[in-house]
């Protein structure tokens, strides 16, 4: 199978997995992979509703946002996939979602702490909180990956959620992750003061996994 067309499906699955989810609603959300030459990306179209969606819908465009394949307009945030493509080189996807118990923190501009030591090995500690920027420009790629430089997702004030992997699979698995200890710290702040994990154990967990903060 050409790659192209791998890229578009592959992009597509993930893409209807995620919505089966209610990581997002309406058109809102997006999702991208680059090839192995890191030129190309796939992405999701602007304004085509995941219900109709096919492999065909899903845009490719070089990293200067220019189409390759594909009959729509690209995300309008296809400049902060790139950015983050571009930066990171460890990174072959990025997965940006409205999950609601997420975004509800990067509503009200609160990181999500470190409540549960899995935190570390899917997401690299805590959840931080990126600066508002406008949606589609280059300033919020910038935020996002300032955010990103030690952990493998972010909240996006009033916005949403990024999270990023080595493929597709991953960063959607972070992005899932995400939007459950959100969800965990939430009902804990209802039911009471949460406890975060202890120090030594979380300094134990993020050496193993090789993360300094």
């Amino acid at each position: 199978m050409d790659t192209l067309r791998s890229m578009r499906e592959k992009v597509l699955e993930i893409t209807l997995r995620a919505y089966g989810e209610g990581l997002f609603a309406g058109t809102s959300g997006n999702l991208s992979m680059c090839d192995d030459s890191r030129k190309l990306v796939a992405i999701t179209p602007s304004g085509v509703r995941y219900e109709t969606m096919t492999a065909d819908d899903i845009m490719v465009i070089d990293m200067d946002g220019a189409i390759v394949a594909g009959p729509h307009k690209p995300s309008s945030e296809w400049r902060m996939h790139t950015m983050i493509l571009r930066a990171r080189p460890d990174v072959g996807s990025v997965v940006h979602t409205h999950s609601p118990y997420a975004t509800s923190f990067a509503v009200v501009g609160s990181a999500v702490p470190p409540i549960l030591i899995e935190m570390v090995g899917f997401l690299g500690g805590d959840i931080p909180v990126a600066d508002f920027e406008m949606p589609g420009s280059a300033e919020l790629g910038a935020g996002a990956l300032k955010s990103l430089e030690k952990r493998h997702a972010c909240l996006l004030s009033n916005h949403g959620v990024i999270a990023i992997g080595k493929n597709i699979d991953q960063a959607l698995i972070r992005a899932e992750y995400v939007e459950d200890a959100a969800k965990i710290y939430s009902l804990s702040l209802q039911a009471g003061k949460a406890r975060l994990v202890p120090d030594e154990p979380l300094r134990k967990m993020k050496a193993k996994f090789g993360i300094r903060d």
